[in-house]
C-alpha cells in the first residue's frame, strides 16, 4: 500500500495491517461504491481487483455510476464481511478515479492492462483469458484513504 495515504485516526485497535487489508482484499469480490450523481449520492455494487496500490473497476460505461464518475471523479467503495457483531471486517476506500485504456474496452493490447485484466477474469469468473463486450472500460482509483476495522480482533480471534 502506498506510504502517501492519510493514516487511520480511529480504531487503531481494530484496523488491519496493511497485509490484512491485502489478503482481504484479494478474497473479496464484491464492492459497493459510491458515486456523487446530479440527485446526490449514488451507490452501486460492483466486481472488483486490487493490485496493492490501486483499485480496479470494470464498469459499464452507460452505467449513471460512469456518468457520475466522469462528471465528479470522487468515490468511495467499501468491501465488507461478516455475520455477527465480533465477526465484522472491512475496508473503506476514498480516492479519484481515471480512466484507463479505450472506452469502451475493446481488447487493444495494454501493458498496464494486461496484467489487471488476467488477475481480475480469474479472480472473479475463473478465466484464463478477459472478454472484451465493448460494453464495459477500466477506472482505476487511486486512494487518498484507507480506513479498516476487524472486530474479530476485539473478540481475541486471529485476524485470518
Amino acid at each position: 500500500m502506498s506510504e502517501q495515504l492519510r493514516p487511520q485516526k480511529r480504531g487503531r485497535k481494530i484496523a488491519m495491517t496493511a497485509a490484512e487489508i491485502d489478503a482481504f482484499l484479494a478474497e473479496q469480490r464484491t464492492c459497493r461504491v459510491a458515486s456523487i450523481g446530479p440527485d446526490g449520492p449514488h451507490a452501486t455494487p460492483l466486481w472488483f481487483y486490487w493490485d496493492g496500490t490501486y483499485f480496479w473497476l470494470y464498469s459499464i460505461t452507460r452505467a449513471q455510476r460512469w456518468a457520475d464518475l466522469m462528471r465528479d471523479p470522487r468515490i468511495g467503495i467499501t468491501v465488507d464481511a461478516g455475520e455477527d457483531y465480533f465477526g465484522l471486517h472491512g475496508v473503506e476506500i476514498t480516492g479519484t478515479v481515471e480512466t484507463v485504456g479505450e472506452v469502451p474496452r475493446t481488447a487493444e493490447p495494454n501493458a498496464e492492462l494486461g496484467p489487471i485484466e488476467a488477475a481480475f477474469v480469474k479472480k472473479n469468473f475463473g478465466l484464463d483469458e478477459m472478454f472484451h463486450d465493448q460494453k464495459h472500460a477500466w477506472l482505476r482509483v487511486t486512494p487518498n484513504k484507507i480506513a479498516s476495522w476487524d472486530f474479530r480482533k476485539l473478540a481475541g480471534e486471529p485476524a485470518s
